[in-house]
């Protein structure tokens, strides 16, 4: 067996079709689209770039077939306890032997560049895309979530890596009964004359991606190794999405128009995207569009949930949550929302998603590869 850089137009639409083939027969694989794949791994588009390295590569074997394909990457700003690398776009024939090349190959390159572990599979980005292990919930994923074939986590776990953390994936219908909790604690804070709801409004973008990083940077930044939303590269964000946001599925609540909270739904972009093949050119677009306008949408995915340090305990998310239900199950056709990944090292966010009475559909598993086998292993710390 031997590996290749991606280093051509050949190789790089090779990197992008092994897992159509290796997936050809499964009905839940939706194959991701290659533009989101490729702006990973392009410089001009990923900061990540300035302040890390990425390769990636093709394995074959002596038939010249390729078996398998990964992308290794050091982040200076991914902050652990020892220099962690990591490893993500992983996927390989279900053979221990050909995953084990692959992973003592991203050892040496990370090892030869400083680093003491390895983490995978992740994005050479943030959270939020292409991150984890699927070992539980085998149906079709949410818009950049990672999907595999069942056998990955033993290929990883027989090599040696350790769950670092679960990635919990939780689901509820729309028109399901809420917690009496959260309607008690809508009827509280709805008389404070000083607080109040509303959904985003693509007319106002600026001003709710402002309010978007002002309040993630307080609530969130810490949990995700010291990382600061920047209010320009938001904004960026938020005029790409616009396309696809629904004005009446994203929430904001504030205190004397100070924002306090947000509640982030976006429609699962999969259920459009999966008719399109992984590819994005002019036709598709189009194809999109007519897709979009004559296919209903029936689950929505929240993406982002945050609460401002000084109101977290005083149950302001049970005032946004049923005033945002409230309001999406008169104005939408959605019946159910899946609420994007839950680190299990985050008991208050989970006591949350019990209390809306979901129950988990999908997990996905973080894992470590410490490579100084003798050195104690620390799962993610607790919040």
């Amino acid at each position: 067996m031997k590996a290749a850089s991606v280093i051509d137009s050949l190789s790089r639409k090779e990197f992008l079709e092994f897992p159509s083939r290796l997936y050809k027969d499964d009905k839940n694989y939706i194959r991701p689209l290659d533009k989101d794949i490729e702006e990973v791994f392009d410089p001009k588009k990923n900061k990540n770039f300035q302040n890390g390295e990425c390769e990636r590569f093709l394995f074959k074997n002596e038939q010249g077939e390729t078996v398998g394909k990964v992308a290794v990457f050091i982040n200076k700003s991914y902050e652990q306890d020892q220099p962690t690398g990591g490893i993500g776009f992983f996927d390989c024939i279900n053979d221990q032997n050909t995953a084990n090349f692959i992973f003592d190959f991203a050892e040496k390159w990370l090892a030869d560049r400083g680093m003491e572990a390895m983490d995978g599979p992740i994005n050479f980005g943030e959270r939020d895309k292409f991150w984890g292990v699927l070992t539980h919930g085998f149906i079709e994923p949410l818009y950049c979530m990672n999907y595999n074939a069942p056998y990955y986590q033993a290929l990883f776990e027989n090599y040696g890596f350790q769950l670092y953390f679960n990635q919990l994936c939780f689901t509820r219908p729309i028109h399901g009964e809420v917690s009496r909790v959260f309607t008690m604690m809508h009827r509280k804070h709805s008389q404070n004359p000083a607080i109040s709801a509303r959904p985003m409004r693509k007319i106002k973008i600026q001003q709710f991606a402002d309010d978007f990083v002002e309040i993630y940077n307080k609530a969130w930044a810490s949990h995700g190794e010291g990382k600061q939303l920047e209010a320009a590269k938001t904004l960026e964000i938020f005029k790409k999405m616009k396309p696809v946001i629904n004005e009446h599925i994203a929430w904001f609540v504030y205190e004397n128009e100070k924002p306090i909270a947000m509640w982030v739904n976006i429609p699962d972009l999969n259920q459009w995207f999966k008719y399109l093949h992984g590819k994005f050119g002019i036709w598709e677009e189009l194809k999109f569009l007519w897709v979009k306008k004559f296919t209903k949408n029936k689950k929505m995915v929240g993406i982002v949930f945050g609460v401002v340090p000084e109101w977290q305990l005083t149950g302001i998310e049970g005032y946004m949550i049923w005033e945002g239900t409230k309001h999406l199950r008169v104005h939408t056709d959605f019946e159910e929302i899946e609420m994007q990944w839950i680190g299990d090292f985050n008991p208050k966010m989970i006591k949350i998603a019990v209390n809306l009475g979901s129950t988990i559909t999908r997990k996905l598993a973080t894992y470590r590869y410490l490579f100084d086998r003798n050195k104690p292993f620390e799962r993610h710390r607790m919040l």
